[in-house]
């Protein structure tokens, strides 16, 4: 009969206390985005501008020359990470081995409480650490190729460092970071985007994504599983970025049995030359919807419900949208 009763308890108990760790977590995400958007800040305030997370030469989308390296390693001085910045030779490969020990290191930064991922085995250069949280790169449209000079219309991308003056929608109406699952599945690679394959025509955010890229599911995209969001170094928007195409947390057919998963797409990578068109959907651990950093260097949880227009405005900088306030 004890036993019966302290299980019974146990049965009710156990679901709130995993509620108050969960709410625990989520506000050591929501602290430690707050502290990349003071770094943010405070590289803006010594450069004058936002930091690269691509810079890549070529032309007709045939590369030249590329930094492999994204922003995070570019603001470690300003998180208190100067000696883990003086381990990274710049000017070397990232998958070289001049660049092992640091892009193995696990900067817990940059990790979300609620990941159960820690470590990535590289399936070509070797270990590397993972990172839950993404620079907005773009709303579908990311990187215009290596021939083009045309930004996209969110705070980060290839070949660009923008001013805080640039942002005319407001600090505070403009998304800089938010979260994404380690591991997270994709395809990428795609030939062509044959329904949306100009930056001037951006799909519906309420669209079916099948209607949208059908490659995806034909065979003509390459599927990566376990590969995104695995490298905190990296440049790519599947690693390093996200985009607001999708709002958060929605899930493509495409998973087994073509069921309903966490998936992502992208056209072709920025570095090996563009251009890309991608949706890299905003995901979390965290039940009903993701944290996001804005350029005012607010943190606020954005739920999956928010109006995807709302979302799509969000990401950009100087749209002239009216954003509503049902998020």
């Amino acid at each position: 009969m004890v036993i019966a009763i302290i299980a019974v308890l146990i049965a009710l108990l156990l679901p709130a206390v995993q509620s108050a760790r969960e709410a625990a977590r989520r506000i050591q995400c929501t602290n430690q985005l707050k502290q990349v958007g003071l770094a943010l800040h405070n590289y803006e305030g010594v450069n004058g501008v936002l930091p690269l997370t691509l810079s890549i030469v070529g032309t007709n989308n045939t590369v030249a020359w590329t930094s492999s390296f994204g922003g995070f390693p570019r603001i470690l001085p300003f998180v208190e990470q100067s000696p883990l910045a003086n381990m990274i030779n710049f000017s070397a490969e990232m998958y070289s081995p001049p660049n092992a020990t640091a892009t193995a290191t696990y900067l817990g930064l940059l990790v979300c409480p609620s990941e159960p991922n820690t470590v990535f085995t590289h399936p070509v250069g070797g270990r590397m650490s993972v990172c839950n949280y993404g620079f907005c790169m773009g709303d579908w449209f990311v990187f215009g190729g290596t021939s083009s000079t045309r930004r996209n219309r969110s705070a980060f991308g290839a070949n660009m460092s923008r001013r805080f003056a640039e942002f005319t929608d407001g600090l505070s109406n403009t998304l800089f970071l938010s979260e994404g699952k380690s591991y997270q599945a994709y395809y990428r690679d795609c030939p062509t985007l044959t329904n949306i394959n100009n930056p001037d025509l951006i799909p519906d955010p309420t669209a079916d994504p099948y209607q949208v890229a059908p490659e995806y599911r034909d065979g003509r995209c390459v599927i990566r599983l376990g590969e995104g969001h695995c490298e905190w170094v990296e440049t790519g928007v599947h690693h390093t970025g996200f985009t607001t195409a999708w709002p958060p947390n929605k899930k493509i057919s495409g998973g087994p049995q073509n069921q309903y998963a966490d998936l992502d797409l992208t056209s072709r990578r920025e570095k090996i030359g563009g251009p890309t068109f991608a949706a890299i959907t905003a995901r979390s651990h965290h039940p009903g919807g993701v944290n996001a950093l804005f350029g005012d260097g607010s943190v606020k949880f954005v739920k999956d419900t928010i109006n995807p227009f709302t979302w799509r405005a969000l990401g950009t900088v100087s749209g002239g949208e009216v954003v509503g306030g049902d998020w």
